[in-house]
């Protein structure tokens, strides 16, 4: 395919309640999406998952609207023909910047697939017509609150809960929650909020059945995650120390891991994802697909990548209702029985609300043409 021309889009969008993390509470969040046009007007879209500061990752929303102005849009267009599968190895010039490229990898994928006719789940290879879904929830002012969202949750049919973690927020919460919901799937994520010397207030949490521990340690450590795992029964799961394949491949040596949270936009876009994702399905790991506050768009890419085969855990893919007052996605994506309904029309299967794209609009630029 031949592009025409890159748009950028800046958003900002009112969560339906605050989300609270160890990293702090967010109520309103700053979107940034990403629109290819290819020679004939076709359209895809993807989403940049960063953030507004550099919590979760150094690459702020600021730096990958640089990034993509000054650097990586110029390497795709440049390229007379550029089909989705090279737009990554394309971008490689640049060093970093995952989420970056991610939000352009991921809308070529969007174009590519609407160019074949084809939904993305198919044209990624994936199996399921219906993905598991959990739910997140982050930490409230009192544990009768968060009580009281889990059962709501779990009427609305969400077939998984994790919550959040951080110190003095840990085993007693979670104990309390298995009173109330003793045989709910249940996981935990900390977030990188604890070191080796929490090892014993860890290890508690093996008495309560979870599912996984997920990134209990530093966000760049393998080494330590390996002598944790030795030490507790509950599987840990990691996310943000899995920026690569390389990464991957240590901590499956190490033995630092059982399960990945693979998120698109942490790794680069769907070709590192699928990279991971065989991996994962030969070295015999469990996989899931993580969020990150991401509106329709970036978790419609999030469901095609959920339906691949190796993924076997519910993930962290919620109803549009979830998080957001009103979505930016044509039909917004709702939970039946547990499950998200995959959608058949071609590439992402929704469509722009160009009312709601024109209610949080910031700021709109274009890059070539």
């Amino acid at each position: 395919m031949e592009l025409r021309k890159v748009e950028l889009y800046m958003l900002r969008m009112s969560l339906s309640e605050p989300f609270e993390t160890s990293f702090g509470s967010v109520k309103d969040r700053s979107v940034l999406l990403v629109r290819v046009e290819e020679r004939g007007g076709e359209e895809g879209w993807g989403e940049v998952a960063a953030g507004e500061g550099p919590w979760y990752s150094y690459e702020t929303q600021e730096i990958a609207v640089l990034v993509l102005e000054k650097y990586l849009i110029s390497e795709v267009l440049r390229r007379k023909e550029l089909s989705a599968r090279e737009a990554y190895d394309a971008m490689s010039r640049v060093r970093g910047y995952k989420m970056a490229k991610a939000g352009l990898e991921m809308a070529l994928w969007d174009l590519e697939a609407r160019l074949t006719g084809k939904p993305l789940y198919k044209y990624l290879g994936g199996v399921r017509r219906r993905i598991l879904s959990g739910v997140s929830i982050g930490i409230k002012k009192t544990v009768e609150r968060l009580i009281s969202i889990i059962g709501k949750r779990l009427d609305e049919g969400y077939s998984r809960i994790k919550i959040k973690i951080k110190p003095g927020w840990d085993v007693k919460v979670v104990e309390r929650i298995r009173r109330e919901f003793p045989d709910i799937p249940l996981q935990v994520d900390a977030n990188a909020a604890y070191t080796l010397k929490d090892i014993h207030v860890l290890a508690r949490l093996d008495e309560y059945n979870l599912l996984m521990i997920e990134q209990p340690l530093h966000y760049d450590d393998l080494a330590d995650h390996a002598v944790l795992a030795r030490k507790l029964r509950t599987p840990i799961c990691l996310d943000e120390s899995i920026k690569s394949l390389h990464d991957l491949k240590a901590s499956y040596l190490l033995g630092s891991l059982e399960i990945v949270n693979l998120k698109p936009g942490r790794v680069g876009g769907y070709k590192p994802s699928l990279d991971i994702h065989d991996f994962c399905a030969k070295a015999g790991l469990g996989l899931w697909i993580g969020g990150m506050l991401e509106s329709g768009v970036g978790k419609s890419h999030l469901v095609a990548l959920a339906t691949l085969p190796q993924v076997g855990y519910p993930n962290d893919i919620s109803a549009s209702s979830r998080y957001w007052e009103r979505d930016i996605i044509e039909p917004p994506l709702e939970l039946v029985d547990g499950c998200i309904e995959v959608r058949e029309q071609p590439g992402i299967g929704v469509e722009i609300d160009e009312e709601a794209l024109r209610k949080y609009l910031v700021w709109k630029k274009e890059v070539g043409g």
